[in-house]
């Protein structure tokens, strides 16, 4: 909710707040999978390659999606050089950097990383773009969503962190790329009146575009492609980069950059889930601890939690 429809919100809320919701979770639960697939598909690809694979199906279900619903593309004007701008910093650059970064760090590790994203963009659009102002309750969320993914990676244990600084501190600037972003979409493309659909469709087929442009260059490799990999492959680019772009681009123009971008909080909640169920990885006491931190932070960043009032005494 932006604080322009928080002040008016003397009636209840429409219905499509409760749509909003629900996309704004299931957006969560594909990205959070999402690392999975990127670490099934790098068995027979290469990063560039899942990167620009991931664009292109993305592209692809995004296209229909527009030619069913006859939805009209944005006109030739400004609004294009904005989405190019969001297609190369939403899309590129953390495309490429995850996938590189998960060659050498694992799944789990990385969705919890992603989980960094709401400190980014709280950054980028309060101090940089100006566009949001931090409620209290929202820096509450976020310290308690960062507390939780503490809490997640149990740093008292010693954990390993399966690669060395590099691969880390790509992901870092990849979700740092993510919150600059969605700032920049809310400072720019708010207002543009296209619909969530074609304009998601426009900068994933521009980010496709480069991608694959930059695959002979530095991803001519050859493939070593099975009914696990392709499977990955779909299910990240038709979920991850398709429709959950959608969904994501209708909760951030209702809800505003910050707290639309606190979906990475969901991510290493389904990371702990998908290492029991898929890796047969055991879950540790401090994992769900920390899933549950992480979930009272997304409610207290979304204000649908409150802290207790002092009653009076009797």
């Amino acid at each position: 909710m932006t604080r322009s429809r928080a002040a008016t919100a003397a009636s209840p809320a429409p219905p499509r707040e409760g749509w909003v919701a629900t996309q704004f979770a299931l957006s969560g639960l594909v990205w959070g999978a999402s690392f999975l697939f990127i670490a099934v598909a790098l068995v027979g690809m290469s990063p560039v390659q899942v990167a620009a694979g991931r664009a292109l199906l993305g592209a692809i279900t995004l296209g229909l999606i527009v030619l069913v619903t006859r939805d009209r593309l944005p006109s030739w004007g400004p609004i294009w050089g904005h989405l190019a701008v969001v297609g190369v910093t939403f899309c590129v650059l953390p495309y490429l950097l995850f996938a590189w970064a998960q060659q050498y760090v694992a799944s789990g590790l990385a969705s919890v990383y992603n989980a960094t994203t709401p400190i980014m963009t709280a950054v980028l659009a309060a101090l940089v773009f100006r566009v949001e102002r931090l409620a209290r309750a929202q820096v509450a969320g976020i310290v308690v969503g960062v507390v939780g993914v503490i809490v997640i990676i149990g740093p008292w244990r010693g954990i390993e962190f399966g690669g060395d600084l590099v691969p880390q501190l790509a992901m870092l600037a990849a979700t740092a790329c993510y919150g600059f972003s969605l700032s920049y979409m809310r400072r720019f493309l708010a207002d543009s009146g296209v619909s969530a659909v074609s304009f998601t469709f426009v900068y994933i087929v521009i980010a496709a575009v480069v991608l694959l442009a930059l695959t002979p260059l530095v991803g001519a490799e050859q493939m070593s492609l099975d009914w696990r990999v392709v499977g990955a492959m779909v299910l990240l680019g038709a979920f991850g980069t398709g429709f959950a772009y959608v969904w994501n681009q209708n909760v951030v123009r209702t809800w505003g950059a910050t707290r639309a971008s606190t979906v990475t909080y969901i991510t290493p909640v389904v990371g702990v889930v998908l290492g029991i169920v898929v890796l047969g990885e055991v879950l540790q006491w401090n994992e769900p601890l920390g899933a549950l931190l992480v979930i009272v932070g997304v409610l207290l960043a979304q204000r649908r939690l409150h802290w207790p009032r002092r009653g009076r005494l009797s």
